[in-house]
C-alpha cells in the first residue's frame, strides 16, 4: 500500500526549496559576473587607453600623425578593442580608427571628457568608451571604445557554465529527495497495510509480518504495538461473549 498524501507537503517543500536554492544562487552568479566580468573589462580599457596616451607624448610633439595613427591600428586589435580616437586640447580629431568616417554620435559628444560612457552607435553596436587625458590634458585625449556585445557574449558564456551546473545538482538532489521520502514512505506502507489487515474482521487469524516486527525504528514499535492492541481487543471479545450468553 502507498503513502501519498502523507508525503505531499514534504515533496513540495523539497522542490520548493531546491527552487529557491537554484534561482538564488543563478541571481547571485548572474550578477557576480557580470558585475566583475564589466568592472575588468572597464579596468583594461582604461589601462589602454593609458598605455596610448603615455606613448602619443613624444609622437604628437613631434606632429607625426602617421605614426600615431599606425599606433592605434595596432591596438584596436585587441580582443573587445572596438575603435580609438585621439584628439587635440583644442578638441581636434587626430586619428581615428573609424571606417569610413567619425559617426555623428561622437562628434556630437565632449573631446575632452575622460568619464566612462555608454553610447550606441547604429550600425556598429554598444559600447563602452573611456578615455585618458595626455599631459593632463594639455597635449590632447584618448578615447577606446569597448564592444560590450563582445562583453555580453563571455558574461553569457560563463554564467551558461555555472547555471548547468547548478541544473544537474538541481536535478540530481529532487531525484534523490523522491528516493529518500519513498525510502521513508515504504515501512509506513507495509505498517498500514497490517494496520487495515488487523481491522478485518473476516480475517479469523491476525496477519503477521516478521520484516515488520523485527525493525528496530518507531515503525517496528508501532506494529508491535498494533499486534500487542489487536490481542488484548480478541481477548475482551472473547471473555465478553459468555457474559452475553450468562443474562
Amino acid at each position: 500500500m502507498k503513502i501519498q498524501k502523507l508525503f505531499q507537503k514534504t515533496r513540495f517543500g523539497i522542490f520548493a526549496l531546491f527552487g529557491l536554492i537554484v534561482l538564488s544562487t543563478s541571481f547571485l552568479c548572474i550578477y557576480t559576473v557580470d558585475t566583475q566580468l564589466s568592472a575588468e573589462y572597464a579596468s583594461n580599457s582604461k589601462d589602454i587607453a593609458k598605455t596610448i596616451a603615455d606613448a602619443s607624448v613624444d609622437i604628437l610633439l613631434n606632429r607625426n600623425l602617421a605614426t600615431l595613427q599606425s599606433m592605434i591600428d595596432q591596438f584596436v586589435e585587441i580582443q573587445g578593442i572596438r575603435y580609438i580616437y585621439i584628439t587635440s586640447e583644442k578638441g581636434e580629431y587626430l586619428a581615428h580608427t573609424f571606417v569610413p568616417g567619425i559617426p555623428e554620435e561622437i562628434l556630437a559628444s565632449d573631446p575632452s571628457s575622460t568619464e566612462p560612457v555608454q553610447r550606441s552607435i547604429p550600425g556598429l553596436g554598444d559600447f563602452l568608451e573611456v578615455g585618458n587625458p595626455i599631459l593632463a590634458g594639455v597635449a590632447g585625449t584618448v578615447h577606446v571604445g569597448m564592444d560590450l556585445d563582445i562583453v555580453a557574449l563571455k558574461i553569457q558564456r560563463a554564467i551558461g557554465q555555472q547555471v548547468i551546473l547548478i541544473s544537474i545538482l538541481l536535478v540530481v538532489g529532487v531525484l534523490a529527495s523522491i528516493w529518500l521520502v519513498n525510502l521513508a514512505a515504504k515501512p509506513l506502507g507495509e505498517l498500514l497495510a497490517y494496520a487495515v489487515e488487523l481491522s478485518d474482521d473476516r480475517k479469523q487469524e491476525k496477519p503477521g509480518n516478521d520484516e515488520l516486527f523485527a525493525r528496530d525504528d518507531e515503525v517496528g514499535d508501532l506494529a508491535r504495538l498494533f499486534r500487542y492492541v489487536s490481542g488484548q481487543s480478541s481477548g475482551s471479545e472473547g471473555s465478553g461473549a459468555p457474559q452475553g450468553s450468562a443474562r
